[in-house]
């Protein structure tokens, strides 16, 4: 068993040096199995159970190992219940309360199985000696008592398969959130909005603009025509024009800017405020050009540049809506934003960013 264990340790280190740590951890599970195994069938071991046991037999106790597969079925449960609330709701409005409730009683389910697990079923006992030396015979004792502690345990299939069960279910719903971030999850709701080709922009009145109206050094909000009250918010847009020279857009959207008109996206990808702010360069060495900037915390987006973060905590830029003038002068979208809308999809269509 020690040369096998051994040897198993060597062949560890050099596939860890060679391809990294997962080999590591396959290879212990390898000799953890194996140790079980040969164990069993170490004459030494069954010498020492013929010479009488370590700890005292304990006894059977069906009931307690009821309330553990009940307790471990809870936590399953519940951590299903997580799940099914996330994939559903979210994390908008009560549901947010929900969440917490499921992962906390099905963590504490697990504690409460553990506690039984360790004051019914295992059977302890203490001796105050001094700490042995390391000895293979005192290794050898140290299993044996690890062994028999658990003895007085009858149905371990159904204990194992409740433990593994109430585990993946917890790790599963552990990894839900992230997997909301995509791709593997449905991420396709983070850029839905109700802008869409040849939709006209329109003040908060309902009334088109037209590109002959969009001066220079002023700033405009609109918003898609007919959309819905509570689909505005997050379609709302800042709209500025430029000089088509100073412009610096990707070359992917040289088309997006009819006569130096740009249109950015009102959430602030900071915090979801309102960009309500547009910085004139009337200081030219502090200021040398303009800026759309968000009262909140004063994110401050450079329009010229696919309004690229130029100050301020917001780590991205304002989605831009690609722009279109149609004959008779009006402005229209060209299709939707650049981005998904604001810091969070959810805040934003909820009516929360103010």
């Amino acid at each position: 068993m020690r040369l096998a264990s051994g040897l198993l340790r060597w062949i560890a280190v050099v596939l860890t040096l060679a391809y990294g740590r997962a080999w590591r951890w396959a290879l212990a599970l390898a000799t953890l199995l194996l140790g079980r195994v040969l164990r069993r069938r170490d004459p030494r071991q069954a010498a020492g159970r013929r010479r009488g046991r370590i700890v005292p037999a304990g006894l059977p106790a069906p009931g307690a190992e009821t309330v553990v597969v009940v307790l471990l079925a809870i936590s399953a449960l519940l951590a299903i219940g997580f799940i099914v609330i996330y994939a559903e709701f979210g994390v908008a409005d009560l549901s947010n309360e929900l969440l917490g409730i499921c992962l906390g009683l099905s963590l504490a389910a697990v504690a409460a199985a553990l506690t039984v697990i360790a004051k019914r079923l295992v059977v302890s006992e203490e001796v105050e000696e001094p700490y042995p030396q390391a000895h293979p015979e005192e290794q050898e004792k140290i299993v044996e008592i690890a062994h028999e502690s658990a003895e007085a345990i009858t149905r371990r299939r159904l204990l194992i398969g409740a433990a593994l069960t109430a585990g993946g279910a917890l790790g599963v719903s552990a990894l839900t959130p992230a997997l909301s971030l995509g791709p593997l999850w449905y991420t396709d709701p983070l850029y839905r909005t109700p802008w869409r080709r040849g939709l006209r922009l329109v003040d908060q009145d309902g009334r088109p603009y037209t590109a002959a109206e969009v001066e220079e050094d002023t700033f405009y909000t609109a918003f898609p025509e007919g959309a819905k009250e509570t689909e505005e918010l997050g379609g709302s847009v800042v709209l500025v024009r430029l000089p088509p020279g100073s412009l610096e857009l990707p070359r992917e959207r040289a088309t997006w800017a009819p006569q130096g008109i740009v249109a950015y996206s009102k959430i602030c990808t900071h915090a979801g405020c309102a960009v309500a702010l547009y910085r004139k360069p009337t200081f030219p060495l502090v200021e040398p050009k303009p800026a759309l900037v968000c009262p909140c915390h004063y994110s401050t987006f450079d329009p010229a540049r696919a309004a690229a973060v130029i100050y301020g905590p917001a780590g991205r830029p304002l989605p831009q809506l690609p722009l279109q003038i149609d004959a008779a002068g009006y402005l229209r979208a060209a299709g939707n934003f650049s981005g998904p809308v604001g810091p969070s999809w959810w805040g934003v269509r909820s009516g929360s960013a103010r």
